[in-house]
């Protein structure tokens, strides 16, 4: 019966159900720090302890080149190492991403199909209201490549760090250091009161839903023709940061892709009636 009660937590995984009702004091704890594909066992150790020093304790690795449990990078977590030892471990961004419910990923890189970006500063009250309610994750990349395009597309918003252009790309760990000093220092003034935090946001639809409303976006501008079937992905990037800034319920996918069908059986019997006159 207990579990019945859980109301609008039931699917998640437990993980997140503890951490999301607990973080009504602590939002902090419903953040996640996702390094995909990172190269340095090092690097991975510095990340643990900036997390440590700002508060935040759920790191996620995706893929990572070398053994997060390695000498090298315990010797850089120092008294982080509990960081360290507790970090999920996961093959494909995909499976790390399960549960979330809102995501946000960080770029130095600002291409044609990328953007619109915020700073840190300017997206930490944001996040931290999220994560009253909902489990948060922010991405962070490989350091020499950093995330692409395919990785930044299920993110809700894009951050970028600001930087003199003589030298804009930073370290990993200074990355996200930068970061979450930002988050830490906007939950302080949050307690403080000096900025109210707005309350808690509409519960946003989680990630697989995400993911299957735009393959089905996709798959029905490819049947009207509206996307290049050479490079369909280049307007659909766009259209992910437009729904992304949206902020969707599971309602409103539901809409959406009900809206989605109705389209495809219309375009379906459009095109049999007019072969049929």
């Amino acid at each position: 019966m207990a579990a019945r009660k859980m109301g609008n937590h039931e699917g998640l995984p437990l993980q997140f159900v503890v951490s999301s009702m607990a973080n009504l004091k602590n939002p902090l704890d419903n953040i996640a720090i996702v390094l995909v594909k990172p190269l340095s066992a090092g690097n991975i150790g510095s990340v643990s302890r900036a997390m440590k020093n700002m508060g935040l304790s759920r790191l996620i690795l995706v893929s990572p080149a070398q053994d997060h449990l390695s000498q090298g990078a315990r010797m850089m977590a120092t008294s982080a190492r509990e960081v360290l030892q507790k970090a999920e471990v996961h093959p494909s961004l995909k499976k790390a991403l399960a549960g979330f419910r809102w995501i946000a990923g960080t770029s130095a890189r600002k291409g044609r199909n990328r953007g619109p970006f915020i700073t840190p500063r300017e997206i930490s009250p944001e996040i931290l209201t999220h994560a009253k309610s909902i489990p948060v994750a922010v991405l962070f990349g490989p350091e020499d490549k950093g995330l692409t395009n395919e990785e930044l597309a299920p993110c809700h918003a894009l951050i970028s760090i600001p930087t003199h252009p003589n030298l804009p790309s930073l370290n990993l760990a200074q990355a996200v250091m930068l970061f979450c000093y930002e988050l830490y220092t906007a939950s302080l003034v949050q307690q403080s009161g000096e900025m109210p935090s707005p309350g808690l946001l509409p519960k946003l639809a989680e990630f697989q839903k995400l993911e299957s409303m735009y393959a089905h976006f996709e798959e029905l501008l490819l049947s009207i023709g509206f996307l290049d079937p050479k490079n369909p992905k280049r307007i659909m990037h766009t259209l992910r940061r437009i729904f992304g800034r949206a902020n969707l319920s599971d309602r409103d996918v539901a809409i959406l892709r009900g809206i989605f069908r109705q389209l495809e059986w219309y375009a379906t019997h459009k095109d049999k009636e007019m072969h049929g006159k």
